[in-house]
C-alpha cells in the first residue's frame, strides 16, 4: 500500500526543478557579467585599436534584447547589421538561442560606458538610432571589443543588412561564416 500523499506536496518536486533551473541561468550570467574583458579579447577577432575621440561615448541603461539598447539619454539604440533571435517582439514567441543573445549582450553592455558609431542613416522606421557599438577596454580605452562583429562571430545573431548601412557589411559576413563553419551559438544549437 502507498503511503497517503498530500497535495502540497504534489506541487513541491516540480517548484525544486524550476527553482533550479533558473538558478542555472542566473548564475551562468552573473559569470558571464564578470567576465573581464581579457577574457573576451582572447576568444574573438573582433578586438582592435582605435581613436576614442572619433566616436560618441553613451552610458547602457537597459539592454532590451540581443540587438537594442537603451542610453541613459533614453534613446533606443539598434545595431547595425545585427539580428539577433527574438525574446521581446509582442507578436512572436521567444525564437531559438534568444535568451542566450539578449543574456550575452546584458552582460556585455548593461550598466557600463560604450562607444557608438554612425554610418549614413540615423535612425530606423521606429526612431531608433543606428549605431554601430564598441565596448573599450577599462584599462585602456583605445582598445575595444566591436560589439556588432563579436556578436556574428559567437552565433548570438545573424548578419542583416540595410542599405546605405553598409560600412562593415563584408566584415560581418566573414565574422557569420567562420560563426556558421564552426557550428557556433544558434548554428549549431537552432534547427
Amino acid at each position: 500500500m502507498f503511503p497517503k500523499t498530500k497535495l502540497w506536496q504534489l506541487y513541491i518536486l516540480p517548484l525544486i526543478v524550476i527553482g533550479v533551473l533558473l538558478l542555472q541561468e542566473n548564475i551562468g550570467f552573473v559569470i558571464e557579467k564578470n567576465e573581464s574583458f581579457e577574457t573576451i579579447a582572447a576568444e574573438t577577432t573582433s578586438v582592435e585599436e582605435v581613436a576614442p575621440n572619433q566616436f560618441e561615448k553613451a552610458f547602457v541603461k537597459e539592454v532590451v534584447d540581443g540587438d537594442t539598447l537603451i542610453l541613459d539619454s533614453d534613446k533606443r539604440v539598434r545595431f547595425i547589421g545585427v539580428d539577433t533571435p527574438e525574446t521581446v517582439h509582442p507578436k512572436k514567441s521567444v525564437q531559438c538561442y534568444g535568451r542566450e543573445a539578449s543574456n550575452k549582450t546584458k552582460a556585455l553592455l548593461n550598466d557600463k560606458w560604450i562607444y557608438l558609431e554612425k554610418d549614413v542613416s540615423e535612425t530606423d522606421r521606429y526612431a531608433r538610432l543606428l549605431r554601430y557599438i564598441y565596448l573599450p577596454n577599462p584599462n585602456n580605452p583605445n582598445e575595444v571589443l566591436f560589439v556588432n562583429e563579436y556578436l556574428i562571430e559567437q552565433g548570438y545573431g545573424t548578419v542583416i543588412t540595410y542599405p546605405p548601412d553598409v560600412k562593415y557589411h563584408d566584415r560581418l559576413v566573414d565574422a557569420q561564416r567562420m560563426a556558421q563553419d564552426e557550428k557556433r551559438g544558434l548554428w549549431g544549437e537552432c534547427k
